[in-house]
């Protein structure tokens, strides 16, 4: 995985959480009852398949 800082973290997981608040499909087990879409997002982003692409400007 990626290292990201957690301003990025924080926006990659702020995303996803939209996206599966909005009817994206989770791409973990999910447990209805206790997991929220941070939850999810938060275990998709540890398990590295968050199928957010990344791009970084390395020259600064």
């Amino acid at each position: 995985m990626e290292e990201y800082n957690k301003f990025e973290r924080a926006r990659l997981v702020g995303a996803r959480a939209l996206q599966l608040s909005m009817g994206a499909p989770a791409l973990i087990k999910v447990n209805k009852k206790e997991d929220t879409y941070i939850d999810i997002a938060k275990r998709e982003l540890e398990k590295d398949i968050l199928p957010i692409t990344v791009k970084k400007d390395r020259n600064k």
